[in-house]
């Protein structure tokens, strides 16, 4: 194979791949998570103090709300928080349990109609081990999915292409939201 005969030659030549460009994704290859502790230091007791809009929660009820998975899996990938710091499905209050369970109903009739998914996987991971990114404050992940969303990208390169902005889809959805739900 020929060299080049100056690094010159090799500026501007395309190499034939395309840049996906995820910089939010650092915290993540850089092993930083987010605070455990609760507060203002927890994401998931800071997102309720903040606007709709700038929190991305797509709905708030009395004991829990939904708001937009920061690093979403698909577009429309929720997460129902209680609104109380707690790191266990077994110490919910039964109001919260039932409340938490009634959103995640209510997150799933409005992706439904904001996108038509074709399935969800719906689940808790709880404690570090078992993958929660914040073990300290209990959510539950609803992430719709399609026929063929899953491809090369995530597996060979560790990167998910989505189609559409948070804010984007957060607006759809607490637009779909259910009456009463």
């Amino acid at each position: 194979m020929p060299q080049p005969e100056s690094a010159d030659d090799l500026a501007g030549v395309r190499d034939g791949f395309e840049r996906l460009w995820t910089p939010h994704r650092m915290a993540y290859v850089t092993g930083e998570r987010p605070s455990r502790d609760a507060g203002d230091g927890c994401p998931f007791c800071a997102a309720p103090a903040k606007d709709d809009e700038e929190g991305l929660v797509v709905h708030r009820g009395e004991l829990c709300y939904v708001v937009m998975n920061l690093f979403p899996y698909n577009p429309g990938h929720v997460l129902v928080c209680p609104y109380r710091h707690v790191s266990l499905y077994i110490d919910l209050t039964d109001e919260e349990t039932a409340e938490f369970t009634a959103l995640t109903k209510a997150a799933i009739r409005a992706i439904d109609a904001a996108s038509a998914p074709m399935g969800y996987n719906i689940g808790i991971n709880q404690g570090d081990v078992a993958g929660a990114g914040v073990a300290a404050h209990l959510h539950q992940h609803v992430v719709p999915r399609w026929g063929g969303d899953a491809n090369f990208l995530p597996i060979i390169a560790q990167t998910k292409a989505l189609p559409m902005l948070l804010e984007d889809v957060r607006a759809r959805l607490a637009e779909a939201w259910p009456v009463g739900g």
